[in-house]
């Protein structure tokens, strides 16, 4: 069995900085030809994407996609919202730890698997202010170790 190639079209690194990501599901989603071309492009920004759950179905909102240069009118709405395709299970499952524990569900990354494009989506708790200057320090930390690691085997 041959592996699936992965091509990521957008990464959302403001999610890892903003969320504790507990859990994480792939989705499809559902899309018109000239938002595909655009994605082959690379023209997407999940920066400022949420998803939300209504009447037992996923939609992802704020998605921006770029409208197709050669599409003219057959080129839907940039940030029109995007339905996913997840399992009722998954949805029931990610429902239910959404409405007990306090969890939100962020877009993580978009990208192709195959000819298909895919949306890993995170089940993530919303950090305070003081995980993320724990997270600051850590990462001066690990890149002033990473410097005078360097400066010792110069010499």
């Amino acid at each position: 069995m041959a592996k699936e190639v992965k091509k990521m079209v957008a990464n959302n690194k403001k999610a890892f900085f903003d969320y504790f990501i507990e859990d994480k599901y792939e989705a499809g989603i559902s899309l018109a030809g000239t938002e595909v071309k655009s994605l082959r492009m690379g023209k997407c920004s999940i920066k400022e994407a949420f998803i939300r759950i209504e009447k037992g179905e996923v939609y992802v909102y704020n998605m921006h996609i770029s409208p197709y240069e050669k599409g003219n009118i057959f080129n839907k709405d940039p940030l029109r919202v995007k339905k996913l395709l997840l399992h009722r299970y998954e949805i029931r499952k990610i429902e239910g730890q959404i409405a007990q524990k306090g969890y939100t569900v962020v877009p993580l990354n978009v990208y192709f698997k195959g000819s298909l494009v895919k949306v890993e989506i995170g089940l993530a708790k919303g950090k305070k202010l003081y995980d993320k200057r724990q997270e600051i320090a850590k990462k001066d930390q690990r890149r002033e170790a990473e410097k005078q690691f360097k400066v010792k085997n110069l010499y």
